[in-house]
């Protein structure tokens, strides 16, 4: 059977630009969002050796899953410590958090661009027993060969939003080639589970958002304590992985807190740290004084914002501050962020009510009152003092919320990695 004509249409163009790959990847490399260093990678040349036995290949795009991937190759290496695991990711911020996490059965690779030659190159070296691809970090080329060498392949924690489903709806037969690729779907959501069963005509299980099972990664101790030292006796809040236009609003409140009481502190950790000298000048603007962590310096009392403006520290900022205000919220157009890390960390959460993207979480949240919801700059500012007066939502409560949502999705999930597994060494030992 012939190939739907977008993916006929995108693999001719794959093919068109892989001559290309090494100068895109070059340029990539000055801008500093590739590693020049380990440029093979991507082009399918990986320099490591695979190892001995079976291989369990995890991918997902960035930072959000690569939590969720180390919790996986935790629980399946736990149950069967034969099985050395392969994760790769496409960010240096993803790789950096790998390095740190995966145990020693377990090596980091960036993901191979989607060419026919760099995939086949990938696929060559590594061999993969399972392929597990995360969420919704689909790369036609990459699905289409590995299900063509019969790899066993297992789509894990499918989300995708209202605007990702209505694309796969206007082009339904790829959306079901790609999809039959995979031998087993679990759904995540409600609304990922009628999506897909909507386009592919057949039933996709719900097994639960995995996210909310991730262990997250725990904070350097010697940076807390020394942190803790620094900041004793002073009033800390968070602004978390905030976007243009939110920094501002969180600014405010701080002006607002900072009038009502002495020795506050916001930690503002933007999500794009790139994005530091552009918040560096609104800050002077707004007449409040900063350090920027990123040039390791420790604010002091005539400081009223420490700018966050390093990777892969979130967990510390949750560490030290009461009350977390969860950006990418304020407004329409982003779909929030994660507030799960957050909530294991044991501090109250605080957010906007834009959050499509993690509306289940936060439905839990709402239901058990888990959450302080916010628009503007002063009742950011109530919020925050309501927590520090302990009047804001319980801890315990946002805890409840995460466990409910969950659904038992990493017991499930793990379940049906192995179900694959069995399978695909019956079918070799028939075979041999």
């Amino acid at each position: 059977m012939s190939l739907p004509p977008a993916l006929s249409f995108y693999r001719g163009l794959m093919r068109v630009m892989a001559p290309f790959a090494p100068m895109i990847l070059e340029r990539r490399a000055k801008a500093g969002k590739e590693n020049p260093e380990r440029r093979n990678e991507r082009l399918g040349r990986p320099k490591a050796i695979r190892p001995e036995g079976r291989l369990v290949w995890l991918h997902g795009a960035s930072v959000g899953e690569s939590l969720m991937i180390a919790t996986l190759v935790e629980e399946l290496g736990g149950i069967e410590p034969d099985l050395s695991f392969l994760v790769t990711t496409g960010t240096l911020t993803s790789a950096s958090l790998m390095e740190k996490r995966l145990p020693s059965n377990a090596r980091h690779q960036f993901i191979p661009l989607d060419t026919q030659s760099a995939v086949a190159g990938f696929l060559d070296h590594w061999q993969p027993d399972l392929a597990v691809f995360v969420e919704s970090e689909l790369w036609p080329n990459l699905i289409l060969e590995t299900a063509r060498r019969g790899t066993p392949m297992a789509l894990v924690n499918a989300r995708m939003n209202e605007k990702s489903l209505r694309s796969w709806r206007r082009r339904p037969d790829t959306a079901r080639w790609l999809m039959a690729c995979f031998d087993w779907i679990g759904a995540a959501d409600n609304r990922t589970r009628d999506g897909l069963e909507n386009i592919l005509g057949e039933p996709v299980p719900l097994v639960g958002n995995l996210k909310l099972e991730a262990r997250p990664m725990p904070p350097d101790a010697h940076d807390l304590s020394r942190i803790k030292v620094a900041l004793a006796g002073r009033k800390v809040w968070l602004a978390a992985s905030t976007h243009a236009g939110e920094e501002g609003v969180v600014l405010a409140a701080n002006a607002l807190l900072k009038a009502r009481h002495d020795n506050v502190l916001l930690v503002l950790a933007p999500r794009h740290p790139e994005r530091a000298g552009e918040i560096e000048k609104l800050i002077r603007r707004e007449k409040q004084s900063s350090v920027r962590r990123s040039q390791d310096a420790v604010p002091g009392s005539e400081h009223s914002v420490w700018l966050a403006d390093t990777l892969g520290e979130m967990a510390l900022w949750y560490a030290v501050a009461s009350a977390s205000f969860i950006g990418g919220s304020l407004r329409a157009g982003i779909g929030g962020h994660n507030p799960i890390e957050a909530t294991q960390a044991g501090t109250a959460i605080i957010s906007g009510e834009h959050v499509p993207s993690f509306q289940d979480v936060y439905d839990a949240y709402r239901t058990r009152q888990a959450v302080s919801w916010v628009d503007d700059a002063v009742s950011l500012s109530e919020a925050v003092e309501a927590i520090w007066d302990h009047r804001g939502p319980r801890i315990e409560a946002a805890r409840e919320a995460v466990r409910a949502a969950s659904g038992g999705a990493l017991d499930r999930t793990v379940s049906a990695l192995q179900t694959l597994l069995a399978a695909q060494a019956d079918d070799e030992d028939e075979t041999a």
